[in-house]
């Protein structure tokens, strides 16, 4: 079944009240406003500009990982003949802008973050026991925190939880203890945030770093050796209340995920028993497999049918809707100020990591529909993103690093991530009535009106005027990502394939070409 299909179908049948308003809901249990069912609401992009809330100053985020063998991703990132961060890594991650860098991942369960600090000659390699070979620690804290400044971003460290409680580490094949306990993690942020610090001091940095976000434990719920849930409970609020000792102003992430998408999410016990502790949940969006048996998204048959892996990929989307809406509910039943923070996420399509479909336009409709949901239900998602970070191989990654020499790249989720960030309002504002081919949030600062839209019809353009509620378009532009190639790419040789075309809007309509993902910037009269 078409998604144009799909989506009028929920429009027509599907209606739930929700904080007083009512709201349509689609098979992926995707919320939005009702809308008045006659022909020119269908056509037409009427926009209510009442605020409803802020949109997070963190939204947009990625991170950075030493992947060892698997993708080099950290070192490959290092200019080891200037002793600096690549310039070209550098120049790549400031135009994408992300609002905030985490460094962490499963290789945190035996960091030793000391081991990455002071003078480099004196610091120790380690092994990677996640990744594969060996890492040299010659980023640590200071080189993480340098970078996270250059490029714009506030930098967030995952502390080493105790392994996750993984045993392993604890007593590894090497005869090492990798684990972390409360009081190393809190000798971190004495490390980064004390200004009169002298292990840091003595290494030569008088400044702290001032880093803000933290998160405890990563990926806790998906393995069976480690912490069960009252373990990690008890060990979060120990972690949370020694690290806050050193500084209270930090702000803290728990790890509220269920396991391996079986539904029992660990958010609500973890923000009941320990959510006075904590400033956010995190849940990563991983798992983003194909639905049906017979895919094209395995492998390389979705070269044989373009359009129907145009299709797969909407309903992928939709699990991740679904996935994020039980989150949210569970949240919200806690009746807690916590946000949620969706620290990992990406599509999970063989080969592994490194299926060439997201160096092509066709994984757009995965990427702008996840994200456009993402800032929908932005009252409670305050920190996302679509992809794993910088590396030499790797296709969910956003930026791509040519090796030994080349400039980086980003790949078409992050040329979206970058145009829906640079391109935003302040507020969120209600989209009351829509086409159904499109998906659009819509956004606000004053008398500027974003619109992120998406055009799902994979062949068809679709053109519709805009109407705001109470207030007049003063025309305005569009920025357009609309390859005539839905099969277009990137590379080493072809890296700017998707920079957004800037357009002006003179008129109060715009077309959208098919497969289309645009930004519509209104000026706005009362």
């Amino acid at each position: 079944m078409s998604s144009k299909i799909n989506r009028r179908n929920f429009l027509k049948n599907s209606a739930l009240m929700t904080a007083g308003s009512l709201f349509l809901k689609d098979k992926a249990g995707l919320s939005f406003p009702k809308i008045k069912m006659n022909e020119d609401s269908r056509n037409s992009i009427i926009i209510d500009p009442t605020l409803r809330f802020e949109i997070s100053p963190y939204l947009y985020m990625q991170f950075m990982e030493p992947l060892g063998t698997t993708d080099a991703s950290v070192e490959a990132g290092w200019d080891y003949e200037k002793d600096d961060w690549r310039e070209d890594l550098i120049k790549a991650v400031t135009d994408l802008a992300p609002d905030v860098v985490r460094w962490g991942g499963n290789f945190i369960r035996f960091y030793k973050w000391r081991e990455g600090v002071g003078p480099v000659k004196d610091r120790p390699w380690m092994y990677n026991y996640a990744w594969g070979g060996k890492e040299s620690n010659r980023v640590g804290t200071r080189e993480f925190s340098d970078f996270c400044r250059r490029v714009g971003a506030e930098p967030l460290m995952c502390v080493n939880f105790m392994s996750d409680g993984r045993k392993r580490y604890w007593n590894t094949v090497h005869g090492e203890n990798r684990s972390g306990d409360a009081t190393e993690a809190a000798d971190w942020v004495s490390y980064a945030n004390d200004p009169d610090n002298k292990e840091r001091r003595n290494h030569g940095a008088k400044n702290p770093y001032n880093i803000k976000l933290w998160q405890i434990g990563n990926e806790t719920s998906y393995i069976t050796d480690g912490f069960k849930l009252n373990e990690a409970i008890k060990h979060t609020i120990e972690f949370a209340k020694a690290m806050r000792e050193r500084d209270p102003s930090i702000q803290l992430i728990g790890w509220g995920d269920d396991f391996r998408h079986n539904g029992d999410f660990w958010a609500g016990d973890m923000i009941s028993r320990a959510g006075e502790h904590l400033n956010y949940i995190a849940i990563h969006m991983m798992g983003m497999v194909p639905v049906r048996k017979k895919s094209v998204l395995r492998g390389f048959e979705y070269q044989k049918d373009p359009a129907q892996a145009w299709d797969e990929l909407l309903e992928i989307s939709d699990v991740a809707a679904q996935r994020l809406e039980a989150a949210k509910e569970i949240v919200n039943a806690q009746k807690s100020d916590i946000g949620i923070a969706l620290t990992e996420g990406h599509l999970s399509i063989d080969p592994h990591n490194s299926n060439p479909i997201l160096q092509e336009w066709l994984s757009a409709v995965y990427h702008a529909r996840t994200l456009n949901n993402y800032q929908r239900n932005g009252d409670k998602v305050k920190i996302c993103t679509g992809a794993d970070f910088c590396g030499t191989r790797w296709t969910v990654n956003a930026v791509r690093m040519p090796v030994p020499r080349g400039d980086s790249f980003l790949l078409p989720v992050a040329t979206i991530m970058r145009l829906f960030k640079k391109y935003n309002g302040k507020n969120s504002v209600d989209v009351t009535s829509f086409p159904s081919d499109l998906d659009i949030v819509a956004s606000r600062t004053e008398n500027k009106m974003y619109l992120h839209v998406l055009n799902l019809n994979y062949r068809e353009s679709v053109t519709s005027p805009f109407q705001i509620n109470g207030m007049k378009v003063k025309g305005g532009k569009v920025y357009e990502i609309a390859p005539d190639e839905p099969r277009a790419y990137v590379d080493r040789n072809n890296c700017d394939t998707f920079v957004p075309k800037e357009k002006a809007l003179n008129v109060n309509r715009w077309t959208f070409p098919p497969r289309s993902v645009s930004v519509v910037e209104l000026n706005l009269e009362t």
